[in-house]
């Protein structure tokens, strides 16, 4: 057992590094604030799930300032960035690379690995859903792994790896719809919706305008690592772990409640770590060395409505995935 002084110097030092490191992190936030416009809840959601180390899944209409949102926060948090654009004949190996062979001057064949955009800090998979089902399991291993094989060779990928991927919600010819254990490996699904009149003001001035506004680097990669790491050391009150839980154990098939009989399949142990993960992150971007149930509450919808599915009785009788997320959290006060 560590003696009351050392608690106390490792608590003191879990806080500086706390002020420090949310410091930098809401740098990066107003950084992003002056380029993206009108999607404050957007921009928060995203830079949590990339505190928490994980992948997000951005949903809205063409013309929402997706793709500029992930281009925006490579160059703010200092990743090495790059961007996939997703099509029906989009193979596996142009997102993970190939083995080419190569004749040397001396006649000798050898197998050389060329990587594929894959091997980046920050991937953007834009329009996902419009690849096949076989290109996107391609970054399955990727995602949940943080390396891939090729020919039956491990490559490690670099760290931070963060996939933000974007998907548009409407029903269009070519789209594939992803499959639940690739929807599992987002931490988060973010709504991303249209700005309000004052938002959409300042986007016509500063997008017509003679200069646009240009992102400028907040942090770097070896402040977003030091950061990942301390969020994993942030303290969580009992509280807090009971309402996670409750929640997400009360959103699957077969618990207590009225609202069980509606839900087809509901959400596994991995939605709980996100959910884990991604209430410590929101402390530390708000400026808290501790999650409240609080948290729990506002990241529930994003965290476990893709890890969620409803019966067909339940669709017909017009529900949604987020009404049903919305009663289970009332019931956690």
């Amino acid at each position: 057992m560590s003696a009351p002084s050392e608690t106390f110097d490792l608590d003191q030092m879990i806080i500086r590094n706390a002020e420090t490191a949310g410091a930098s992190v809401r740098a990066a936030r107003a950084a992003i604030g002056t380029v993206i416009f009108g999607q404050e809840a957007v921009v928060d959601r995203a830079l949590i799930t990339i505190l928490a180390g994980g992948h997000a899944l951005l949903v809205g209409v063409p013309g929402l300032a997706k793709t500029k949102l992930v281009e925006t926060m490579g160059t703010v948090l200092g990743l090495d960035a790059r961007r996939v654009q997703f099509t029906p004949d989009l193979m596996p190996s142009d997102i993970l690379g190939a083995e080419v062979l190569e004749e040397s001057a001396g006649g000798k064949r050898a197998f050389r690995f060329i990587r594929g955009p894959v091997f980046a800090q920050l991937l953007m998979a834009d329009e996902i859903n419009r690849a096949s089902p076989r290109t996107q399991s391609a970054l399955l291993q990727a995602m949940q792994e943080y390396h891939v094989t090729v020919a039956g060779e491990r490559h490690d990928l670099p760290k931070p790896f963060h996939v933000l991927a974007t998907q548009n919600p409407l029903e269009q010819e070519g789209t594939y719809p992803l499959p639940e254990a690739q929807l599992d490996r987002f931490l988060m699904e973010i709504d991303v919706d249209y700005p309000d009149r004052d938002a959409e003001r300042r986007i016509l001035f500063d997008t017509t305008a003679a200069e646009e506004t240009k992102p400028r680097a907040a942090m770097t990669a070896e402040d977003l690592l030091a950061a990942q790491r301390l969020v994993r050391r942030l303290p969580v009150g009992e509280s807090v772990v009971e309402a996670i839980l409750t929640l997400v154990r009360s959103a699957r098939p077969g618990a207590d409640g009225p609202e069980q009989r509606l839900i087809a399949w509901g959400p596994g142990p991995r939605a709980s770590q996100a959910l884990m993960l991604a209430v410590r992150a929101r402390a530390l971007l708000d400026g808290r060395y501790a999650p409240s149930v609080d948290d729990v509450a506002a990241l529930a919808e994003p965290v476990l409505k893709h890890r969620m599915a409803l019966t067909f009785a339940a669709r017909a009788e017009g529900e949604s995935v987020t009404r049903i997320v919305r009663r289970l959290v009332d019931r956690i006060g």
